[in-house]
């Protein structure tokens, strides 16, 4: 073929060519500007807020390790630090483990079910570096650091728990108790709150930091505890005094301070919300540890120092739920009136009904987060300092959802959780021997001890 003729087919087939594409050209270039607009429209994730809450999320971890670990550490009996300190440890570890295989996906899957959020995001199916999760206005921050944020919630509201029947449970109980805990009552109950399809959250309660799903949880599920593993050997003989009120208190100013992340960071953006709720994680604690003090100063004639911490987290329980909701005066008012509600439980009631609370987790925890809960639907009013109920909402109408969400949390943590401390003692037992519990279980359980004299 010569080359003139070559030229003519090349000419011809490329021509063809030409007229076959042109249609899927022009499609391209009518789509080219929506593909550019949509693309432009996608929020992106501003950098100051993704930072903000991977601070709040790495305070949140050191509330657990080491705040929450020296906390009760320092209120067990020497014997017994270890045990404590090697609970809140693994616990949260395993927890971690738990979230990212299935629990972000079990309250945070995308399910419509009110109970449940669904199995779409086992595993983190589907989560990139590029995938956002959504806050509270039309911003979004990397769903990567929403999932961590959340993990750090879940790892330690169990470990809370143990407080409650430390020094006389199985090391093996305590772990396998806490991830069936988290998998039946946790996960859903943070679903039905934090979620958008959940049922408490279609109610419209107001929870802005775990009132319901942190401490209410945990402290009903620590009374069950308390009352079926059963008290120590030698409860109310034996002394059984905290062992180092120092450590209690490095430990409870650790809470303090990782609470600013526990709080500010549900605000899920550096703004002036998160800044109310740091404040009032400032004055409603601030309140509550003069509050204890002053209360103990006119029933035992002298403030304790322990007296102190727990007022310090008695103050942090109960403004939690309301610590982007109400005003600065109402946090105040919330952590004055804690205290004594906390102190008369912890002095009056456990002693009454003899259960063993080591740590007052339903105390505190229980009683503070249900105050806590409740006094949210009042000091919202923007009357009193609030942000103020949604549109046709009135004080009376929001306090009886907080109700709702209240017995609904109670009822769900105290029947599963009973169930399950039947499980876990049907599987592994719950209780060591009375001869590893007087010798402590530092020694018994994980052979090695807190301190050598």
């Amino acid at each position: 073929m010569s080359f003139a003729k070559s030229k003519s087919t090349l000419l011809r087939i490329g021509a063809a060519s030409a007229a076959l594409l042109a249609p899927v050209i022009a499609f391209a270039q009518e789509a080219a500007p929506a593909v550019a607009e949509a693309a432009a429209a996608a929020p992106v994730p501003n950098k100051g807020d993704t930072t903000f809450m991977f601070v709040c999320t790495i305070l949140v971890l050191f509330m657990l390790i080491p705040g929450l670990a020296l906390f009760y550490g320092g209120l067990v009996r020497a014997k017994n630090m270890l045990s404590v300190l090697m609970q809140c440890t693994v616990i949260g570890s395993a927890i971690m483990i738990a979230w990212v295989l299935y629990g972000y996906s079990f309250a945070f899957g995308g399910s419509t079910n009110p109970y449940f959020g669904g199995f779409a995001k086992l595993f983190l199916a589907g989560v990139t570096p590029d995938s956002t999760a959504a806050t509270f206005s039309d911003a979004v921050i990397p769903e990567y650091i929403f999932i961590v944020f959340q993990m750090t919630f879940a790892a330690i509201t169990p470990a809370l728990i143990v407080g409650a029947f430390a020094e006389r449970i199985k090391f093996s109980a305590s772990v396998l108790f806490c991830l069936l805990w988290v998998t039946f009552v946790y996960f859903p109950i943070a679903h039905m709150v934090w979620d958008a399809n959940g049922l408490i959250f279609g109610w419209g309660a107001l929870d802005f930091a775990g009132g319901t799903v942190v401490h209410i949880n945990a402290g009903v599920a620590g009374l069950v505890g308390a009352i079926m593993v059963g008290k120590r050997t030698g409860y109310g003989k034996d002394m059984m005094a905290p062992h180092s009120m120092t450590l209690t208190l490095v430990g409870a100013a650790m809470l303090w301070f990782g609470w600013f992340g526990f709080n500010a960071g549900s605000n899920l953006e550096a703004t002036g919300g998160a800044m109310l709720a740091t404040i009032n994680t400032f004055v409603a604690t601030a309140a509550a540890v003069v509050s204890w003090s002053i209360v103990e100063t006119f029933t035992r004639g002298k403030a304790s120092m322990l007296g102190a911490a727990s007022g310090m987290i008695a103050g942090l329980v109960v403004i939690t739920p309301a610590a982007g909701i109400a005003g600065p005066m109402g946090a105040i008012v919330m952590g004055l009136i804690v205290s004594p509600l906390c102190y008369f439980f912890v002095s009056v009631i456990k002693n009454k009904f003899g259960y063993d609370d080591t740590a007052d987790v339903f105390g505190v925890h229980g009683i503070g987060g249900l105050f806590g809960a409740l006094a949210t639907g009042i000091f919202a009013s923007s009357a009193l300092g609030g942000i103020g109920y949604a549109e046709g909402v009135t004080m009376g109408a929001q306090f009886f959802t907080q109700v709702k969400a209240v017995l609904v949390t109670v009822v769900w943590c105290g029947v599963g959780s009973a169930i399950l401390f039947k499980i876990t003692d049907v599987i592994v037992g719950l209780r060591v021997p009375v001869e590893a519990e007087r010798e402590g279980l530092d020694l018994a359980s994980h052979g090695e001890a807190a301190y050598h004299n």
